[in-house]
Order: C-alpha cells, then sequence, then structure tokens
C-alpha cells in the first residue's frame, strides 16, 4: 500500500488543522492508520491510531481531547482532526499503517509496514 500524507502548514496557537492520509493499492480497510510525529533530534513518537473498524482509537495522552483520528475506508483515506494546536504540536507528521498489528502494539512505531513521506505542521506562538 502505498500512503500519501497532507494538510500541514502553519498555523497559530489554538488554531486547527486536518491532516489527510490517502492510501492506495491494497484493500485499505484492513489496515491499522497511524499518525507519528517528528521534531529534530527526537524519535519518531506515536500521535494516534484508528483500527479497522473505527471503533477502537488510540491516542498520545498530550492529544486526547484536542485530535480525532478518523477514517473513511470509502475513500481510502484516514484524517487527523488537531484542535487547540500548541507549539509542542510543531513536527513533521507521518502516516503509517499495518496488517496483522495486535492492539497491545498499536502504538509501537516498529509494527507499522508502510509510511508515508511525512507533511510539516508548525504552530507558532
Amino acid at each position: 500500500v502505498q500512503l500519501q500524507a497532507s494538510g500541514g502548514g502553519l498555523v497559530q496557537a489554538g488554531g486547527s488543522l486536518r491532516l489527510s492520509c490517502a492510501a492506495s493499492g491494497d484493500i485499505f480497510s484492513q489496515y491499522v492508520v497511524g499518525w507519528f510525529r517528528q521534531t529534530p533530534g527526537k524519535e519518531r513518537e506515536f500521535v494516534a491510531a484508528i483500527r479497522r473498524n473505527s471503533g477502537f482509537t488510540s491516542y498520545e495522552d498530550s492529544v486526547k481531547g484536542r485530535f480525532t483520528i478518523s477514517r473513511d475506508n470509502g475513500k481510502n483515506t484516514v484524517y487527523l482532526q488537531m484542535n487547540s494546536l500548541e507549539p509542542e504540536d510543531t513536527a513533521v507528521y507521518y502516516c503509517a499503517a499495518g496488517r496483522g498489528i495486535i492492539v497491545s502494539s498499536t502504538r509501537v512505531r516498529r509494527a507499522y509496514n508502510y509510511w508515508g513521506q511525512g507533511t510539516l505542521v508548525t504552530v507558532s506562538s
């Protein structure tokens, strides 16, 4: 499966952005999809994930209540709605996908086989 992330940009603190992850090449609905982010000199960290049936979502603690992950399997797209953005959210955001990821590994970067190219989110104070 190929992934294309988009929607990043520059926004003021308190603003919103919606990231999109468009997939092609396989039956997207069978994949767990996650969002990760990375800043220079730091490890790529988990942000949010959504499992196949959309009934199970997972969030990193600092984004709970501000970010919402959703998917539209008919459009082969996963979204990350980011509200109340903070300067600490500034990073390159990557979407990732994998099949057969067990629930306990949803937040584990190496559990994901496919990665998009990343989209930069910059939040100014």
